[in-house]
Parts: C-alpha cells; sequence; structure tokens
C-alpha cells in the first residue's frame, strides 16, 4: 500500500488541477479555443512545470498517479493537435473544414481528464483503479 502523501502536496495537487481548469474557463469564454489555451495558457504551463517539480515528492504516494494523469493529458494533448495540423497541413488547407471536429473532441476530452482527476482528488483516490 503507498505511503500516505503530506497535506501541502495535496494541495499542490489541487492548485494543479485548479490552473488547468482556469485556462479551460479562459477557453470557454474568452476568445482562445479551448485547446488553445490549455496547451499555451500562462496557468497550464504553471501547472506542467509544477507538476515536473513536485513530481518526486509524490513518488511512493496515490498522487503519483494524479501527477502522471496531469502531466500526460498536456503531452498527449500537445500530441493530438499537432497530428491535427499535419493533417491540415498534409490535405493543404482542405482539412480545415472538418479540423474542427478532432480539435473539439480534444477540448472535452481536456475538460474530462481534468475534472475526473480532480473529483478523484477531492476523493483521494488514485487515478488508475
Amino acid at each position: 500500500m503507498p505511503e500516505p502523501p503530506r497535506a501541502s502536496l495535496i494541495t499542490v495537487t489541487h492548485v494543479i488541477y485548479g490552473l488547468h481548469t482556469v485556462s479551460l474557463i479562459t477557453g470557454i469564454i474568452g476568445v482562445a479555443t479551448v485547446v488553445g489555451a490549455f496547451l499555451t495558457g500562462w496557468p497550464s504551463i504553471i501547472a506542467v512545470i509544477l507538476n515536473y517539480v513536485k513530481r518526486s515528492e509524490a513518488r511512493g504516494t496515490w498522487l503519483q498517479a494524479h501527477f502522471r494523469w496531469q502531466i500526460r493529458t498536456f503531452w498527449f494533448g500537445l500530441l493530438w493537435v499537432t497530428l491535427c495540423i499535419a493533417f491540415v497541413v498534409a490535405t493543404l488547407g482542405i482539412g480545415m473544414l472538418i479540423a474542427w471536429l478532432p480539435l473539439g473532441l480534444v477540448g472535452l476530452w481536456f475538460i474530462y481528464r481534468v475534472a475526473r482527476g480532480w473529483l478523484r482528488l477531492i476523493d483521494r483516490l488514485p487515478m488508475y483503479e
């Protein structure tokens, strides 16, 4: 059984989910897209930096899975967006007509990942059970 994490690390994990949520809300109500705000907004970038800085402190605790979840959400999202952009470029721009669909799905995926992760953190559960 994993050792219990320090209370301050649980707080940091809440802050990281909060920073990602600020980026998502910025994308929903602002001029940016959810995907653009999540991948390029300062709150999410700060969140990922915090993930890497604090990741070693989470090792061996149930928070380790949350840190992995948060880091993978950012990098896999970047991968999906890169693939969408490559598709648009490969189709000489014609793919732009349908590129909004996968980008919209990536935006929904970001919202799901942040919401699911934060709810599991509130319940003090690891991500991969």
